[in-house]
């Protein structure tokens, strides 16, 4: 008996709910699927092979549960208006939703699909989407401060930067504005700068976007990215199988944007099959699965919702965080 218990309870004490991507599917109710095949094709990432199925089982019943948090907060909002007898200040901020998860495990398209399914409710909201991208150091800063091979580690982003975006974001700012960020030139684009006006929700999404800072000692307050989420999603995977992504991603994209001669990696098109594979081999080892165990997959607890995918890229498992 005890050792049957013992079986169950991490199942019994855990903070999630965890449903099977069928389970998961009977959610959706009457959420209605307002996307086609050929806008599904224009934000799918490259290798993605998510299709409108994969929306129908997954994506709609995460957007009705998106939809009854949202419709929350706005009547707790209200609530606290009449509490303070009229004399709240302003309007609603925007619902700022939180994406998480490695390299090549589909993020992108994740929060992109999103931004269209969230932008078509009855209600019709105002669905802005950033990347952490954007806020990376421009490549003349990481190699003076010798971190290009760091690229995507906490150290080489403008934090203080991303705090003031969001911070700008909540206090309901008119027209703020983030850097621009080119994956063909693989570096921050200068002068170009995105504009977010007054969203109803925000998508920010980014490697490292739910990560904790370290506390100073003298009890002063350090915001948190996360400090600024309403919701919070990580994208999740083996790691066999992001190492795989990635590795065919970058053989890909060998055959694609690396063979135009302005692209940051053309030097990749031209070396051997097996001398690419090699480099991109590299690339994981050393930077992104690094990344991975030390920065990005111990942050996979703090999300409110964790999609697990399966080998084939498609979504097998949604954990559900408890209220």
């Amino acid at each position: 008996m005890n050792g049957r218990m013992d079986q169950l309870a991490p199942m019994l004490f855990s903070p999630y709910r965890v449903f099977s991507a069928e389970e998961w599917a009977g959610f959706r109710a009457d959420t209605p699927l307002t996307l086609s095949a050929s806008e599904l094709e224009s934000i799918r990432s490259m290798n993605d092979p998510v299709d409108l199925d994969e929306v129908a089982r997954i994506y709609l019943s995460l957007s009705r549960l998106l939809s009854a948090h949202v419709e929350a907060s706005q009547v707790l909002f209200e609530q606290r208006q009449q509490f303070l007898s009229g004399n709240g200040v302003g309007h609603k901020t925007p619902f700022v939703i939180g994406i998480a998860g490695s390299v090549a495990v589909g993020k992108s398209t994740t929060a992109r699909l999103l931004q269209l399914l969230l932008g078509r409710w009855p209600t019709s909201p105002k669905v802005a989407l950033v990347t952490t991208d954007g806020f990376l150091f421009p490549n003349a800063v990481l190699e003076e401060k010798g971190l290009m091979r760091r690229k995507g580690f906490p150290e080489s982003y403008d934090v203080g930067a991303i705090l003031r975006f969001l911070s700008d974001i909540k206090a309901g700012a008119p027209s703020v504005t983030a850097p621009v960020y080119s994956h063909f030139h693989y570096d921050v684009t200068e002068g170009k700068r995105a504009v977010v006006d007054h969203p109803d929700i925000l998508i920010f999404e980014g490697l490292n976007v739910l990560q904790v800072q370290k506390m100073p000692p003298d009890g002063r307050a350090v915001p948190f990215v996360s400090d600024f989420f309403d919701y919070s999603i990580y994208i999740d995977a083996e790691e066999s199988d992001i190492h795989r992504w990635y590795i065919d991603r970058f053989m890909r994209l060998r055959e694609t944007a690396f063979q135009q001669e302005d692209s940051f990696f053309h030097r990749y098109a031209k070396i051997s099959d097996a001398e690419a594979r090699l480099t991109a081999e590299d690339l994981w080892s050393d930077i992104n699965a690094v990344n991975l165990h030390e920065n990005i997959l111990p942050t996979r607890p703090r999300a409110d919702l964790i999609l697990k995918k399966g080998p084939n890229h498609l979504i097998k498992q949604v954990a559900l965080r408890k209220l």
